[in-house]
């Protein structure tokens, strides 16, 4: 029972926001690929936390009691940044590369942001139920409430980034690389920022600075929304 209550309140944070994203649809995708997306997405975990614990290994094995102190932060924030979020958010984009971008339910640009921001969710989803399995019973409420605001959100917020420009290479396929390098070194550094806020940064200013980097973030991706909807709906796959 207690485990169900976990599950429960991992999943609310996603299916919340999943809920809130896909009415930005005006042509909606069927259910079926909506879940088959939230459940790979989940399922990207695996790899990512695979290739997250072989990259800290790695790292740390370049860190020695006798290592300079700056090349020992240095460290410590590669690990972050490429060893956490380079991973995540790279893994989040295989799974909407490989599953959706030459499937043919995706007709039009707007679908690249909602499948990322689908795939981060389930993403999130197992990543919210695994920490909650970690914590006191009597927190899942509050803790659930947390990451949703936060942890579930910048998920979502930095995969529909990486999305907005997935979206602007169909227009322009022939610098589709370039477009979804950027995506990725963007989504890449909102999230390792914002882990680097939770890990470094004083108590006290702690969550300030998540917020602003979060309200940064809704802000950038809110706008991709509204330029892309603005733009021919023709999709060049």
């Amino acid at each position: 029972m207690k485990y169900l209550i976990y599950v429960f309140f991992g999943l609310a944070p996603s299916l919340i926001w999943l809920a809130y994203f896909l009415r930005k649809d005006v042509h909606p995708e069927s259910n079926r690929k909506i879940l088959q997306i939230f459940f790979y997405g989940g399922l990207s975990t695996i790899p990512a936390a695979i290739i997250e614990y072989i990259l800290f290994k790695a790292m740390g094995a370049l860190q020695a009691p006798t290592s300079p102190r700056l090349l020992y932060f240095i460290i410590e924030i590669g690990k972050t940044i490429i060893g956490v979020a380079l991973v995540e958010e790279y893994i989040k984009y295989l799974v909407v590369k490989v599953k959706v971008l030459n499937d043919p339910e995706l007709d039009e640009p707007i679908d690249a942001m909602l499948y990322m921001i689908i795939a981060a969710l389930g993403f999130a989803a197992v990543e919210n139920i695994l920490y909650l399995t970690e914590r006191q019973f009597s927190d899942a409420l509050q803790i659930s409430i947390l990451r949703f605001a936060f942890a579930t959100f910048l998920h979502t917020l930095s995969s529909g980034l990486l999305g907005y420009f997935l979206a602007l290479s169909f227009y322009e396929p022939r610098k589709r690389f370039g477009l979804v390098a950027d995506g990725v070194i963007l989504a890449t550094l909102f999230h390792g920022f914002y882990n680097l806020s939770l890990i470094r940064i004083n108590p006290d200013i702690k969550f300030f600075s998540t917020a602003l980097i979060i309200s940064i973030l809704a802000v950038i991706v809110s706008l991709g929304f509204k330029n892309i909807k603005k733009m021919a709906s023709t999709c060049k796959v």
